[in-house]
């Protein structure tokens, strides 16, 4: 009975450590999307901590870390004004991973209830 309950205490170890695995977003890169993201949807303070981490599992459900960061780098960096921004603004390959990122934006926002902008 005693190698039984062992192997159940490993198994469920196991399991509960799944998520954290799958999930690999670092801390300070969470609070950062949820302060930007309470920034651009201004609303009642723990209302919008919880709308906005919402949107961020949901997004790490749906993209590895790596993709998130390219991604949302893209995006960043399409908003520099002037001569260095029209490099960015008119690469070709730049605007598929820009789509996406939109897409997945409004889909988690819609998702986690936040109105759109």
């Amino acid at each position: 009975m005693k190698p039984f309950r062992l192997l159940f205490a490993a198994g469920a170890l196991a399991g509960a450590a799944l998520p954290v695995l799958a999930n690999d977003f670092p801390t300070v890169d969470r609070v950062l999307y949820v302060q930007e993201c309470m920034r651009d949807n201004p609303g009642p303070n723990f209302e919008m901590v919880n709308k906005c981490s919402c949107a961020l599992d949901a997004l790490a459900r749906e993209v590895k870390y790596a993709e998130y960061v390219e991604m949302s780098t893209i995006a960043k960096a399409m908003s520099i004004g002037g001569e260095r921004g029209n490099d960015l603004r008119d690469n070709e390959t730049l605007k598929a991973p820009l789509k996406r990122y939109r897409e997945l934006q409004a889909k988690v926002q819609k998702g986690c209830f936040i109105n759109p902008r």
